[in-house]
């Protein structure tokens, strides 16, 4: 089905002016789409919580309930949250309610009803740190070690795109295979995946050794690439990364990380999914096993 000189569909020639073929985007072609708005009036719920959480169970939302699930361990009240999910292969990202939470129509999106009038939040990274400056929380203090932990954080945001966004959508979602995308984006990714081994040869975190929001971005991106991601750990040979595999294995030991992955998942298996979070005892009672063995119904 390819041309060997350029790696396209044998024929086809760029137009001059683009235009949108909806039918023609692979995996996601049923919610990408070259505009911004909202295509369906409806407002978010909203719980009892002053934080209130908008977001599905892919790298860039478990970031966040990672991180208020490590905010909880750490004692702090205020990072009750209540967790609701957002179906993005049904389009819940194009309801009013999330439009006006984020103009973007990405998740995750984060209302905080604690100030007047309440603060949205949106892009995960920005999550990240307006979470650690609210609760003085997995920030250094010292000026150098804030300084690391800010270069990691806009690392992954900046480096992400090219894993999921190239990668995983060349190799695994495209509606075709073409040899030029996916060599680009394998190399990109190894690169990367380097980048990591090589920092973590003499660190035991990103930031050096304490543990932060910087890791907190990283892993669920990185570890998931370890962990066989879109099907490729033997087409990247991620066992070639033991630094890597130290890191993503002490992160993922961790209590809160554990309960913030199972946070809006809606894969694997049923007992590690949790649509809704909205306390603590949901973890005990309202795994999706549980609710489906309820008939849907929620504790």
């Amino acid at each position: 089905m390819s041309d060997a000189e350029n790696n396209q569909p044998s024929g086809y020639v760029p137009p001059k002016i683009w235009c949108w073929d909806a039918d023609n985007g692979g995996g996601w072609s049923g919610i990408n789409r070259p505009i911004s708005g909202a295509t369906e009036e409806k407002d978010l719920p909203v719980g009892d919580h002053p934080l209130q959480l908008y977001s599905l169970g892919t790298p860039n939302g478990v970031k966040v309930t990672i991180m208020l699930e490590e905010l909880l361990a750490l004692g702090h009240v205020g990072a009750e949250y209540d967790a609701w999910l957002i179906n993005i292969g049904k389009g819940d990202q194009f309801t009013s309610g999330f439009v006006a939470a984020n103009p973007n129509s990405k998740i995750p999106a984060l209302m905080d009803y604690s100030s007047d009038p309440a603060t949205r939040v949106f892009e995960s990274g920005s999550i990240l740190f307006y979470l650690a400056e609210k609760f003085g929380e997995l920030f250094p203090s010292e000026h150098y070690r804030r300084t690391a932990t800010m270069n990691w954080l806009m690392w992954q945001m900046g480096s992400a795109p090219f894993v999921g966004g190239g990668f995983g959508h060349f190799y695994a979602y495209a509606p075709f295979k073409m040899e030029y995308p996916i060599d680009r984006y394998a190399m990109e990714t190894k690169r990367q995946l380097h980048v990591l081994e090589t920092h973590f040869a003499d660190r035991e975190y990103l930031a050096g050794d304490t543990y932060t929001i910087a890791d907190i971005a990283v892993w669920p991106w990185y570890g998931a690439i370890m962990n066989n991601a879109y099907e490729a750990a033997e087409f990247l040979s991620v066992n070639e990364y033991k630094n890597i595999r130290r890191w993503v294995n002490l992160i993922g030991d961790r209590p809160a990380v554990k309960r913030g992955s199972m946070v809006n998942s809606t894969r694997g298996p049923l007992d590690s999914q949790l649509h809704e979070r909205h306390s603590a005892e949901n973890f005990l009672h309202n795994t999706q096993d549980q609710v489906e063995s309820r008939g849907g119904k929620r504790k």
